[in-house]
């Protein structure tokens, strides 16, 4: 049998790299890997769950929903049983995973609120596996896990759209380099400069890049080379933090 996976490639980063940002950051416990392939399995389950919005396949959909939801539900209770809390970190999902149905509901996935909700919710995850490590989160968890992951990835969007579906707005590019320059610039001004190391190669590529003629999967293969370069520069920060 064939698997039903998603389509939006650039999501596995963002499944990936906030989630063990928060392992690194709460601690490593074994649980964390049920925890992950729960997570995992969540995701994909998620994306059959919402296409059913689109009121059509439904016996199709449905049954792909229910293939993953139920060992997503069986993995995640592992760590539910080590911090029960964790609970409140999938409540707390739950208005994206609508924003999200809403906007398949209206056949509009590449909207920029649908991708910000999703940026949301794959952060959140983060702070979730922060907190299966330590039991708390407390505002350096929010800020070095939970905000630079948003940040990075809602820089990622505005540099996917302004070299795929607006690369013939100008006003859509500057958006792009300002957001980029700013944040680089911000972190240097707060003293971040690691953090603000992480956010360089984003900016370059942002700039550098653009107008260039490049496949989306030359696109791809240059975000997954600077995801990982983000993930690493974080990393250091939360390790030296600690």
């Amino acid at each position: 049998m064939k698997l039903f996976l998603p389509k939006q490639h650039g999501a596995w980063a963002m499944l990936i790299l906030p989630f063990w940002l928060g392992v690194i950051d709460g601690g490593f416990l074994w649980k964390h890997i049920p925890f992950f392939v729960g997570w995992l399995l969540l995701y994909l389950a998620t994306y059959p769950m919402l296409l059913l919005f689109k009121k059509k396949k439904l016996p199709f959909y449905l049954k792909w929903t229910i293939i993953y939801m139920i060992p997503a539900l069986l993995f995640l209770l592992i760590p539910l049983i080590e911090r029960a809390n964790l609970f409140y970190f999938g409540l707390l999902m739950l208005p994206c995973f609508m924003i999200n149905a809403y906007y398949t509901s209206k056949n509009n996935d590449r909207a920029f609120m649908n991708d910000l909700s999703a940026i949301f919710a794959f952060s959140i995850a983060g702070l979730a596996s922060s907190y299966l490590g330590h039991g708390v989160v407390n505002l350096e968890t929010i800020f070095f896990t939970g905000l630079t992951s948003v940040l990075f990835f809602v820089g990622c969007t505005f540099y996917v759209k302004s070299m795929i579906r607006e690369k013939k707005n100008n006003q859509f590019k500057w958006i792009s380099w300002i957001f980029h320059f700013v944040l680089v610039f911000a972190w240097f001004a707060f003293g971040l400069w690691i953090v603000a190391l992480a956010f360089i190669p984003s900016l370059l590529r942002a700039i550098l890049l653009y107008g260039k003629q490049l496949s989306p999967k030359q696109i791809g293969i240059y975000e997954i080379i600077n995801s990982c370069v983000f993930f690493i520069i974080i990393a250091i920060q939360l390790v030296l933090l600690k």
